[in-house]
């Protein structure tokens, strides 16, 4: 069967060094029975495509074309495809297949696949006809994905700011889901950047009291209009300790080491605090005497699968909840990701892919 010619901007090698981001054209199969093809329209730019493009978790295959935040247009499907047609807005996120048949895809939490292969990425991951096969992301003029990880857009998001969602939105609301976070709890989001702000509006809509707490006094103002009750600047030493013990529930959302003491402190007796922003370990050994003291939990939580990543689509267009992005060309994706690296992106770019066709 013919396949499917490409162009996306991918990274032959590590961008540490001097590389970038190149377009680059490629195949891929024709959507199978239960596969459906999708036009990018859009697709956002996650922290963590920088750190797999530079390798920085020695697992990367490269060619590299990133990309995990897609907005796009069904132009076929598979015929035994049921839930969309050519012509459907729809989305994918993290991933792109599963085993399908494990404990954990059967319940909707296929991050967690337990098959031979585990969940197929949509980038730098294995298709399961080949196992040699590299898969590229959403960078691109179009993606393959299985019925089961393209996701319905509800009619009243804007396609054009929705796609953080899909990584962002769902990373952050599966923790502050599973531990319950509702009207009357204490929250706390550290980091207002990709992640962060989005954690902030989601919390709020969850009925929590929120406090944005960052290590910049520049991002005060709007972390407030981000719809933050409060906001504590960690390097504050006096703004710290009138936090101590405050806390119910802290999300890390920080892509880099840094010392989670800083914040155990913060939490009240049997509060939790959970990382999802660092993929790596903390600057600093956890002081367990400081964990245990008030029975206190520290843990990690990894993206979301089909059920959740569906289900935090449909709670922000019930809350009104819009990611705040900055609109870009492919051309710019090499600036951006410079800014990204540096903390200079306002929350979070998209890449209008429309403006691959004429690159």
């Amino acid at each position: 069967m013919e396949k499917i010619q490409t162009k996306g901007y991918g990274a032959s090698g590590s961008l540490i060094g001097g590389k970038t981001l190149e377009l680059m054209s490629f195949e891929r199969d024709q959507p199978k029975d239960d596969e459906v093809l999708i036009e990018v329209l859009y697709c956002g730019v996650c922290h963590s495509d920088l750190h797999q493009v530079n390798n920085d978790w020695k697992n990367t295959i490269y060619p590299c074309v990133p990309g995990h935040e897609i907005i796009g247009k069904v132009t076929a499907a598979g015929a035994a495809v049921t839930r969309f047609q050519k012509g459907d807005i729809v989305g994918v996120g993290c991933m792109i297949d599963s085993c399908k048949t494990c404990a954990p895809c059967k319940e909707g939490e296929e991050q967690f696949c337990e098959g031979p292969h585990g969940q197929t990425m949509t980038y730098n991951g294995y298709w399961k006809p080949d196992p040699d096969f590299n898969t590229f992301g959403g960078y691109a003029t179009n993606l393959v994905a299985q019925e089961k990880f393209v996701m319905n857009i509800p009619t009243n998001l804007d396609i054009k700011s929705a796609a953080p969602i899909l990584c962002a939105g769902v990373t952050t609301y599966s923790p502050l889901k599973h531990f319950g976070v509702t009207s009357g709890h204490k929250v706390g989001i550290i980091g207002i950047g990709g992640l962060g702000h989005i954690a902030i509006k989601i919390a709020k809509a969850m009925g929590a009291s929120v406090t944005a707490i960052t290590t910049k006094e520049e991002k005060r103002s709007a972390a407030i209009e981000l719809g933050a009750d409060e906001v504590i600047v960690s390097e504050n030493k006096d703004e710290m300790e009138r936090a101590a013990a405050k806390f119910d529930f802290l999300l890390a959302t920080i892509p880099y080491a840094f010392d989670v003491n800083d914040y155990v402190p913060l939490l009240r007796r049997r509060g939790a605090f959970v990382t999802v922003g660092l993929l790596g370990p903390y600057k600093q050994a956890t002081n367990n005497m400081e964990v245990a003291k008030l029975s206190t939990t520290i843990g990690g939580s990894l993206i979301g699968g089909t059920v959740e990543t569906q289900e935090v689509l449909d709670f922000c267009a019930k809350h009104g909840i819009s990611p705040e992005v900055q609109m870009i060309n492919i051309e710019e994706i090499n600036d951006a990701f410079d800014q990204v690296k540096n903390e200079e992106v306002r929350f979070r770019y998209v890449i209008d892919m429309t403006s691959l066709k004429t690159a």
